[in-house]
């Protein structure tokens, strides 16, 4: 083979590889309020004609004193609330936050599947993949915040649209799990 097919074919290399990261999803973006920053803010696509569906978040204060998320208000639902997931002694449970959310100082709280989300009822119309859902957040510092969700695949694990949600980890040999 010559050096000039080599040449070409790196090239076309290149160009092929740079074409599939710029189709690749975009990260949600990151919105910052005071002390507070917002990322990975997503959603999963509903089935037609469901009346509920999730959002999920991360929210990180950077500042000295805790904040709140205290509303969530938005086009897409007749109500948006903040829900907490958890399983105790096997039984599964949801609650909506009715104080809100607290987010201290130093810390990042990860809005999930299986714990704490977003819970968008009455929804007006599905949500389908590629869409993208604004709301606000209303923090008790930080005020009206804008974010946006971006809507990823049915099974969507995480931002990103993979079922792995970009967060797959390699089990330790012990786990009895294999990859």
């Amino acid at each position: 083979m010559s050096n000039r097919s080599l040449t070409i074919g790196a090239i076309a290399t290149v160009l092929v590889s740079t074409a599939l990261l710029l189709l690749t999803p975009a990260s949600a973006e990151e919105v910052k309020a005071g002390d507070l920053v917002i990322s990975q803010a997503w959603s999963r696509a509903t089935p037609g004609g469901a009346r509920v569906g999730a959002g999920y978040l991360t929210i990180e204060n950077k500042g000295s004193v805790p904040d709140r998320l205290v509303a969530i208000s938005g086009d897409v639902a007749g109500k948006i609330e903040v829900h907490e997931m958890a399983t105790t002694n096997g039984v599964m449970t949801m609650r909506p936050l009715d104080k809100g959310l607290t987010i201290d100082p130093g810390k990042t709280v990860t809005l999930a599947p299986g714990g704490y989300h977003l819970m968008l009822t009455g929804l007006k119309a599905p949500l389908k993949q590629g869409d993208k859902v604004p709301l606000t957040l209303e923090f008790e510092k930080a005020g009206k915040v804008a974010v946006t969700l971006d809507v990823q695949g049915v099974g969507a694990k995480g931002p990103g649209g993979d079922s792995s949600g970009g967060m797959m980890k390699k089990m330790p040999e012990h786990s009895g799990m294999k990859m």
